[in-house]
C-alpha cells in the first residue's frame, strides 16, 4: 500500500486525448527530468494507486501527454480525468542537491513564516502576472492570499515539502 508520506503531489489529469487511452497531465511540478520512476500514483476514492507509464511527452511547460499501461481506449482514459497525480519520493535523484523547477512546484508545500510559524498549505501559485501570489489554506483563517518575492525567501526543503518566508509585518492581517 502506498502512503501519502511516500509521494508528493505534481498535478491532475486534465482531460483524455484521442482514442488510444492517452491523457493530459496538468502539472505544477515536473519531476520527469530529476526522477527515475516508471509509474505515477493516482488518487482514486482516497486510495493511492500506481499506474505504470508506457510513454510520455510534453505538450508545453505545464502539460504532459501520458500513455499508461493497460489504458487502451477513450472510455478507460475518461475515468482518469480529474484525478490527482503524485510522484514517488523514493525515485527522485539526490534530493539534497535539487532546486525547484518553478514556483508552481511549491503547490502542496507547507508555508512557514519566521515570526508566525506555520501558516498553512500552499494550494495554488499564481505567477500569471508580474506579482506572484500564493493561495494558502490555513487551519484558522481560511484561505490567505500572500505575495511572494525572492527577498522573502528564508529556506525551502524539497524532501520535507516546506518553505519558510520572512513575510513583511502585517501582511497576514491584510486578508482578514
Amino acid at each position: 500500500m502506498i502512503h501519502y508520506d511516500e509521494v508528493y503531489h505534481i498535478g491532475y489529469i486534465q482531460k483524455f486525448r484521442g482514442l488510444q487511452g492517452e491523457v493530459e497531465l496538468q502539472f505544477t511540478d515536473d519531476p520527469f527530468d530529476r526522477g527515475t520512476a516508471d509509474y505515477l500514483v493516482l488518487k482514486i476514492d482516497e486510495i493511492l494507486v500506481p499506474f505504470f507509464l508506457e510513454e510520455y511527452r510534453f505538450k508545453n511547460n505545464e502539460t504532459a501527454i501520458l500513455k499508461f499501461e493497460d489504458i487502451n481506449n477513450d472510455s478507460q482514459a475518461k475515468k482518469l480525468v480529474g484525478l490527482q497525480v503524485y510522484y514517488p519520493l523514493s525515485h527522485l535523484n539526490d534530493e539534497e542537491n535539487q532546486e525547484l523547477s518553478s514556483l508552481k512546484a511549491l503547490t502542496g508545500y507547507t508555508l512557514y513564516d519566521e515570526v508566525h510559524g506555520e501558516i498553512g498549505t500552499i494550494n495554488t501559485v499564481d505567477d500569471s502576472s508580474y506579482n506572484t501570489l500564493f493561495y494558502v489554506d490555513t487551519p484558522t483563517k481560511g484561505e490567505l492570499v500572500l505575495p511572494y518575492h525572492d527577498d522573502f525567501l528564508v529556506d525551502y526543503n524539497i524532501s520535507d515539502r516546506t518553505i519558510t518566508l520572512a513575510l513583511p509585518q502585517g501582511i497576514i492581517d491584510l486578508n482578514a
